[in-house]
């Protein structure tokens, strides 16, 4: 018996590539597998970087090969580099797609050392990221931004307007960490029917790009740690959060003590900060 199930084939990707009548694996509900099927929405992420003869691609997660196809088609990309944790769908997209530009590596991208890709630089980022994992693999992206040009990742809504917000609820230190690290513009709004199967939330294009120049901060390390404790408990003053720590709540100013986390800029903590240096 086959042990691949046989899957829905009412979609344009299967048929262009003659997959009507292929048997498929099984789609992952562990590893977040929600494959897009919009056409659209991968046309507007391939269209918003800059990709040429010369330009390496990463892509996070090949799932059925739906956006791999669409990169080798509509450019000339010298490579393509995915790594799919799914060993069923990276040999399904393997056999699938021949194109020897494209590069399938069976493993957890938390798990890469994305080094070995410095001969490789500049790279671009396309992907579909699993929602569960998407800060993590964003932080991964900040020890080696020195490696990317730019990027175009599909990613939650909520997650999204986290990483743009400047004030308010979704705004937290890790708003304020990842931003310090890239530029964000948020691009298409993305309906759950939009993926296979349809997940119970609404998705987001988001582009990013490594900010060259970043702002000098004392003591980078101790900063984050003395951010973070600034948010541990946003609706409280600043002045309820650090009394609690060890940092000493009487050098730093009334204005300042007074406010939230959340109504606050990076510049504003910085200028804090170091008066404890």
């Amino acid at each position: 018996m086959n042990k691949y199930k046989k899957q829905p084939k009412n979609h344009t990707f299967y048929k262009k590539n003659n997959f009507e009548d292929e048997e498929l694996p099984k789609k992952k509900k562990a590893l977040g597998q929600h494959f897009l099927r919009k056409q659209s929405v991968v046309d507007n992420m391939i269209s918003k970087v800059q990709i040429s003869e010369n330009s390496t691609i990463l892509e996070i997660g090949c799932g059925d090969g739906f956006l791999t196809q669409s990169i080798l088609r509509q450019t000339k990309c010298k490579n393509l580099f995915c790594y799919e944790i799914d060993n069923e769908w990276a040999n399904y997209v393997r056999e699938k797609i021949k194109d020897k530009r494209l590069t399938i590596t069976e493993q957890n991208i938390l798990e890469v050392d994305l080094k070995n890709h410095l001969k490789d630089a500049p790279l671009t980022l396309l992907a579909n990221l699993p929602y569960q994992i998407t800060f993590p693999i964003f932080f991964m992206l900040i020890k080696n931004k020195n490696l990317f040009a730019e990027g175009v990742v599909m990613i939650q809504e909520e997650v999204a307007q986290k990483m743009v917000a400047k004030r308010g609820k979704s705004y937290s230190a890790t708003t304020i960490y990842l931003q310090y690290h890239f530029d964000f513009e948020l691009l298409e709004k993305i309906e759950p029917q939009a993926f296979d199967p349809a997940p119970k939330v609404f998705s987001r294009l988001i582009y990013f790009k490594p900010k060259k120049e970043v702002l000098s901060i004392p003591d980078q390390e101790n900063f984050w740690i003395f951010l973070k404790l600034c948010f541990k408990q946003p609706r409280r003053t600043l002045r309820n959060n650090i009394q609690a720590t060890q940092f000493d709540v009487n050098k730093f100013s009334e204005q300042f003590l007074a406010s939230r986390a959340q109504q606050l800029t990076i510049n504003d903590f910085i200028t804090e900060w170091k008066k404890l240096i």
